[in-house]
């Protein structure tokens, strides 16, 4: 892939840092930045909220709404970087089937790590506790073409500069 994207995706279980990484890319490519929880329906973060996972059934919806959404924001001259799960394979060929140029950079460490960073943090409506049921979910993109695996495991400044590198992108 040598063409420029026009979104960028971070993607991983919840914990794994991308609304961090996906809020520097926006500043540093000047760049929109959506993150796919805020487009979740009200029902959608009640379940969660009381500790239970979505079914793929309930993620349909919600990835057509992001996918909708970065259709929009692209045809309005937008550069957009998206924090979103994207757990299953099928979540980003609904992404890839808007014809977007896109790229995917998946946010992979262990699991160890991930739910340390959920318990300490506040305000968020997903429990730790949906931490396995992520894992569980996950369909490691292993073979996609347009995915960069980045390891978690180092600070945000060093993830967004290997980000960049790896994308070949100007900040």
């Amino acid at each position: 892939m040598t063409t420029t994207p026009q979104v960028l995706i971070a993607m991983g279980v919840s914990g794994s840092g991308k609304t961090t990484l996906a809020g520097l890319l926006a500043e540093a490519w000047q760049a929109t930045l959506l993150d796919a929880d805020d487009i979740h329906d009200a029902a959608a973060r009640t379940r969660m909220a009381t500790g239970l996972p979505l079914t793929d059934a309930m993620r349909d919806p919600w990835v057509a709404r992001i996918a909708a959404e970065l259709s929009r924001r692209v045809a309005a001259g937008e550069r957009v970087v998206l924090a979103f799960s994207g757990l299953r394979r099928r979540h980003r060929d609904r992404l890839r089937d808007t014809g977007l140029s896109l790229r995917f950079l998946f946010l992979h460490g262990d699991k160890d790590l991930i739910a340390t960073r959920m318990q300490a943090r506040s305000g968020h409506y997903m429990p730790a506790s949906l931490l396995d049921s992520q894992f569980d979910t996950l369909e490691m993109p292993a073979g996609e073409a347009d995915v960069v695996t980045l390891a978690i495991d180092r600070p945000p400044a060093a993830m967004l500069r290997d980000a960049l590198a790896a994308l070949r992108l100007t900040a």
